[in-house]
């Protein structure tokens, strides 16, 4: 464990009377570390990803999408859904960075099946999870629940609750602002499968208007968040809503360039919330029964 991080684990996990109780802007606090933050994807099974917040490294060796600069806080890093363990131990162990913390967005098994591996290989890792899912995600260390925040890596993190694909999910928003380097942060948003690039998640546990309210929250973020949602399913999601509005230029535009993204096996991930204001039906709905009848024909859709 990183020196600045070795307090990591004293705060106690609540449950969701004791939180309620307590002060909404509280701060909970783990491996603070200087300089800027930047986040890499790590593609594992079909179409999930994992991602990886982290202070750069103390080795460039190996292949990894990356995004921003490499002037950060060596050897620290925070893992955000890992789905499964191998590939996330190996790239983080590649570059030579110890993970402080975990961040579950929900309980599903291609969210959360290498966290148990990745405790074996570091014991004071932090869990964090929504506090209402102790039950379905038992390993969790640090329960937390919709207004809470976090600082990992020198960002803020506000807890987001995201009802609607189950019932317990939640996102990790990461504000704009004064970052921990030279210059300002970008926003960034893990939405797990809440809201997709050009899509959104399947109603499973919960109602449209709850998934509604929960995608009206996003789209009131600012324009320049980077979304990095837990799948790659753009191009499906884009064919979709071409075969529904052809003549929708941001649709066109949008499909055309995942095409060419997925044509050179590179990612579409992350987005922005003011792309998908501009091409995503479900974000662009105008009402919960608009978004509830898109639902609808996506879920029934066999293009």
């Amino acid at each position: 464990m990183h020196p600045s991080a070795a307090g990591s684990a004293q705060t106690p996990a609540t449950s969701p009377t004791a939180r309620a109780a307590a002060d909404s802007e509280s701060l909970l606090t783990a491996g603070l570390a200087s300089g800027a933050s930047e986040v890499s994807l790590i593609p594992v099974l079909d179409d999930n990803y994992v991602f990886v917040l982290h202070g750069g490294s103390n080795s460039s060796a190996g292949a990894g999408a990356s995004n921003g600069g490499s002037d950060g806080a060596p050897g620290q890093a925070v893992v955000v859904d890992p789905a499964v363990a191998e590939p996330v131990i190996a790239w983080l162990e590649q570059r030579h960075l110890e993970p402080i913390a975990v961040l579950h967005t929900h309980h599903h098994h291609d969210h959360i099946g290498g966290t148990p591996e990745l405790l074996q290989r570091w014991p004071q890792l932090q869990v964090i999870a929504a506090a209402a899912d102790r039950q379905r995600i038992p390993f969790q260390t640090q329960g937390v629940g919709d207004g809470d925040r976090l600082n990992l890596l020198g960002r803020p993190i506000e807890v987001m609750a995201m009802p609607g694909h189950t019932r317990a999910h939640i996102a990790f928003y990461l504000p704009t602002g004064d970052g921990p380097g030279d210059g300002p942060s970008v926003g960034e948003l893990f939405c797990g499968d809440t809201l997709f690039s050009g899509g959104c998640g399947r109603l499973l546990e919960g109602n449209p208007e709850q998934l509604w309210q929960s995608l009206q929250r996003l789209a009131a973020l600012p324009a320049a968040t980077r979304v990095w949602c837990s799948h790659e399913y753009t191009e499906a999601n884009f064919r979709w809503a071409h075969h529904l509005h052809p003549d929708d230029q941001a649709i066109n535009d949008r499909f055309r360039q995942v095409l060419s993204e997925r044509a050179a096996e590179r990612p579409t991930i992350p987005t922005t919330i003011g792309e998908e204001l501009l091409s995503n039906l479900f974000l662009r709905s105008r009402d919960v029964e608009e978004f509830t009848r898109y639902r609808h024909s996506k879920d029934h859709w066999r293009g």
